[in-house]
């Protein structure tokens, strides 16, 4: 029979559609199970094979778990926000909303041809007012709202303003920018614009001076993950560090809730560790060092630190801040001021990351000032330098270089004082040591304890001195939340005399404004900046004109938008109740639906998206809103597929010469990958040169170099690796390679291929449509599963794809013969059923542990051995069909309904595994002869190894090749072997 997977597939897909098959309810006397994938951002680009390889997994699963009686949410929305569709429309002037909407229309054209489970009704858009209008209701809460560190959780701002109308801020145990102090007669007496200055200090949303990654070009702050090498990921452009008045969320509130969470979720260890290390929680003391007054300098400073090994302060010889911190501008002297600006200058053009990943080039400047430390006594210069972040404890550090590698290499770069103050055989003026085994000298009352006993009394004696006290300290630094841009979510905050407030919940969503052109304005206000309705008008309540701001009610209302994780850190509550205008989620249905059971996505957003979620989570549970401690419970991190990609060899031009030439007139030459370093190649290019310059005998080749160029497939035989080289040369791509010389090797021009991430930018992707145009969404599905494990990377190879397409056939083939569909209600063999329980058990251990590989490759094994049997038993086809099901849904529908089911498969209960049909009644023993198989003998599986002797020494064979010799031993393995030595 004809297995005409395009039809069948159209068949299905428009039946889910119609019948709305996958369509989730929430009341279900079925336990639940939720399987997300992680949010799709929708490029014009549109998918290739390796994005859906995460969405594949996650469909079979919820497949499988519906097979099993569970009530399966599986949602699908995109995350629409974002700086591509901006940039986009900077250059064309088309409305970013337009090309998101053109964006996503073809993202879920090319999902539905894939065949995914998804439950369209609940789809979600980040852009759409409907759905942003609650991630502004968030960002509301989390402004009212401050973290109470002695009930360890968020509460509203309520709570906090009663406790010092009452009592000030005395027994206070809050997280705040800086600490406060004052009485509760002081706040009663304060003005409103006061009050609300000191609650900035406490809201989990607030505005402070932020340093952030300022790109001039774009206009806007970027995410350490949109920065490359100091450039923007996005058009390559500069990326400088600049102070900036932002909104930040106070995440450094739950660090210690984040990493403690880590040890119930099943998640991979790396991300994990990702997340640990991020978060970085150290414990050590908080020491001040104190700076005296000088004569450019009336009043004294003070330095304060964080260090974990406050037992080397001894060896403290210098200190270094952090080139952002504001203590730099007091203490750099005159005579170092242009010094000191310069480095900052440069360090400007450094991102953190940046920072942090530079580890060997050591670079700082003197500011001038001399601190003194408080155990020597000794005056210690003050530097600056990149190393140290100003997001990382105090922006300042205490340098002990006998013991710390980066403060060695400074201390030798600038010629510092190097003490050991840890015993070890070292020649610490060469290199550092760093031990915690160790015992301290040099350390006056410290000398001869081990680092713990240390600690413990240096902490001491600085809580007596007063200079300081023993703390936890966390790398991890508030997340800057604001984002000077177009295409986000409007903040829904205004400002009166300066002082940020809140709309009213009433007036969300606060839509994003109609503007003439999406940059900043002429001024350098964001974008929203040109909106010519976008004031607030407190006494109607009301979004109006600009023009009306001089009003006495009217007031300008916050220009920047949310970044790109706003709406991705709640979008799996969304899902749950995704219609619902009352609120961002019912409680009753959080409650059932509970945390993500499955989440599969990518291990980028490891320090990203998931930290942030996790943290909204934590908020909203504090606050009463939902009842989970995390949202996903279990996550597994697909791997890559990567593209074969092509490349050309374009020689650059190496000649030598007496005189000047014009280089522009030499022709581009591309060389065949495996001559491209042959001597003899250097002919061929001299003789090009005498063609363009006949009569310059002084020019000759004298070196091959080579640029490697991406080049796109579609101008390759992808069998031969040959370039067509016509196609090549009218590819709009390569106009620039019209007149271009080809050396070739035996006629033909062969390219260098290499195994890279699948991408539009190196030419190297397939498109998923061609893909199932070809050979279906079944054989994709499958053949996506069958690369190999999910969690690791693998190279595609379109023709691998024809043996899972032989295998569909085969596989639909077992329920025909010829064109007639032959099903027998026949009672199966006992071989027939091993096989389909054979198969049952490794596909339920395989699906449950996600080696949904080594699933395809026994579903390829079960149809060969079945297709042998000429099996056409009911009772085995049936529930192969359902077996098969979740990873090739269409053909299994098919034939579902040819087998006479009035009802979807995808509700069918899977077959239950019978361990009796795997137990085998014979065994075929290999019989040997010293050491030799001769033959096979069929015995029952029950015989004992002396009922296996006397069988095997009375069968003909055996008498026949002994030949009346006696053997000398007979070795018998029941289930096994047979062997006779003679």
């Amino acid at each position: 029979m004809f297995y005409d997977h395009k039809q069948i597939e159209q068949k299905w897909q428009k039946f889910w559609e119609e019948n709305q098959t996958y369509k989730t309810e929430n009341n279900s006397t079925k336990p639940k199970f939720y399987v997300l994938d992680m949010f799709p951002y929708p490029s014009g680009a549109g998918l290739h094979v390796g994005h859906p390889l995460g969405y594949i997994a996650s469909d079979i699963y919820a497949r499988f778990k519906r097979h099993q009686g569970f009530n399966v949410l599986h949602p699908i929305g995109y995350d629409s926000f974002g700086l591509p569709a901006e940039q986009y429309a900077i250059q064309t002037g088309q409305h970013p909303a337009i090309t998101t909407e053109q964006n996503i229309t073809r993202y879920e054209e090319q999902l539905r041809k894939i065949g995914f489970s998804f439950d369209w009704s609940r789809e979600v858009r980040t852009s759409d007012a409907s759905y942003y209008k609650w991630t502004q209701w968030i960002f509301i809460e989390l402004f009212h709202s401050w973290y109470n560190k002695t009930s360890d959780k968020a509460e509203s701002i309520e709570t906090l303003v009663e406790h010092f109308s009452k009592f000030g801020t005395e027994n206070l145990n809050a997280v705040q920018n800086d600490e406060l102090n004052f009485t509760a007669e002081e706040w009663n007496a304060a003005d409103e614009n006061k009050k609300q200055d000191i609650l900035l200090n406490y809201r989990l949303a607030y505005r402070a001076e932020t340093t952030v990654n300022w790109c001039p070009a774009l206009g806007t702050v970027l995410a350490n993950d949109e920065v490359k090498d100091g450039k923007s990921e996005r058009g390559g452009y500069p990326v400088f560090q600049k102070k900036m008045m932002q909104w930040s969320m106070r995440i450094t509130a739950y660090s210690e809730r984040l990493l403690q969470g880590l040890q119930k979720l099943d998640w991979p260890q790396p991300l994990k560790d990702s997340q640990e290390y991020w978060i970085g929680k150290s414990q050590g003391a908080a020491v001040k060092f104190r700076v005296p007054s000088s004569e450019f300098r009336v009043d004294e400073e003070e330095i304060e630190v964080f260090t974990t090994r406050p037992d080397t302060i001894f060896g403290a010889t210098f200190m270094v801040l952090a080139p952002e911190n504001p203590l730099v501008s007091t203490l750099t002297t005159a005579e170092q001021k242009s010094e000191v600006e310069n480095y900052i200058e440069e360090t400007s053009k450094k991102t953190e990351r940046d920072r942090m990943a530079d580890v060997k080039n050591v670079s700082g400047a003197f500011t001038g000032s001399y601190a003194i430390n408080p155990f020597t006594g000794k005056n210690i210069p003050i530097y600056i330098s990149d190393y140290v972040l100003m997001g990382y404890g105090t922006g300042a550090v205490m340098a002990v270089p006998a013991h710390d590698e980066r403060d060695h290499r400074f201390a030798k770069k600038f010629g510092l004082e190097i003490i050991n103050v840890i015993e070890n055989d070292k020649d610490i003026q060469e290199e550092s040591y760093d031990s915690k085994d160790s015992v301290c000298v040099n350390s006056e009352f410290l000398n001869g304890l081990n680092y713990n006993d240390a600690k413990a009394k240096i902490i001491s004696e600085i809580e007596k001195m007063g200079i300081g006290h023993g703390t936890t300290n966390y790398r991890q630094r508030d997340a800057i939340f604001s984002r000077q841009r177009y295409w986000g979510e409007p903040v829904p905050v205004y400002y009166k005399e300066g002082m940020p407030y809140t709309l009213p919940v009433s007036a969300l969503p606060l839509e994003l404004p109609e503007v003439e052109k999406y940059l900043p304005t002429e001024d350098g206000d964001p974008p929203l900046g040109n909106a010519k309705n976008f004031a607030w008008d407190e006494a109607n309540q009301k979004v109006v004109s600009i023009d009306l701001i001089d009003e006495k009610t009217v007031f300008p209302i916050e220009l920047s938008t949310m970044p790109g994780w706003a709406g991705s850190s709640w979008y799996f509550l969304r899902y749950m109740d995704p219609k619902n205008d009352g609120e961002f989620c019912a409680k009753d249905l959080s409650d059932y639906w509970g945390g993500v059971d499955l989440y599969i996505g990518g291990s980028e957003h490891a320090t990203g998206h998931l930290l942030y979620s996790r943290f909204w989570n934590m908020f909203l549970k504090d606050r009463g809103y939902i009842n989970q401690d995390e949202p996903f419970q279990k996550l597994i991190n697909q791997g890559m597929i990567l593209g074969m990609s092509a490349f050309v060899y374009r020689l650059n031009w190496s000649v030598k010469s007496s005189e000047d030439f014009d280089h522009k007139k030499l022709p581009f030459v591309f060389v065949s990958k495996n001559i491209r370093n042959d001597e003899s190649i250097k002919n061929e290019l001299n003789q090009i040169l005498e063609k363009v310059y006949p009569n310059r005998d002084d020019l000759n080749v004298w070196e091959l170099t080579y640029s490697k160029i991406h080049c796109d497939l579609q101008v390759i035989n992808d069998l031969t690796n040959e370039l067509d080289i016509d196609k090549f040369k009218n590819h709009s791509l390569y106009k620039d390679y019209d007149d271009a010389i080809f050396i070739l090797e035996k006629d033909k021009y062969i390219v260098e291929r290499e195994v890279e991430k699948m991408s539009k930018s190196k030419y190297n992707v397939v498109n998923p449509d061609d893909i199932a145009e070809e050979y279906g969404a079944d054989c994709l599905r499958l053949y996506e599963m069958f690369l190999g494990p999910l969690e690791q990377s693998k190279p595609w190879n379109t023709q691998g794809l024809s043996g899972v397409y032989g295998f569909l056939k085969k596989f639909y083939n077992l329920y025909f013969d010829g064109d007639n569909f032959s099903v027998s209600d026949e009672e199966p063999t006992k071989a027939e059923l091993k096989v389909l329980h054979t198969l049952i058990k490794k596909f339920t251990f395989d699906i449950q542990n996600f080696s949904f590989n080594t699933s395809v490759s026994q579903f390829m094994i079960a149809v060969n051995e079945l297709q042998k049997m000429k099996c056409n038993k009911r009772a085995i086809l049936e529930p192969l069909a359902v077996i098969i099901s979740p990873y090739a849904p269409h053909i299994c529908e098919e034939l579902w309904e040819k087998l006479g089911k009035n009802t979807s498969i995808e509700f069918e209960k899977l077959p239950e595994l019978n361990e009796a049909y795997l137990v085998e009644d014979e065994i075929n023993y290999p019989v040997s002869f010293n050491g030799k198989m001769k033959f096979t003998l069929a015995l029952a599986a029950d015989l004992d190894a002396k009922q296996i002797e006397e069988i095997a020494m009375s069968n003909e064979k055996v008498q026949e090749i002994l030949a009346g010799a006696t053997p000398k031993k007979i070795i018998i393995v029941p289930k096994k072997i047979i062997n006779i030595v003679f």
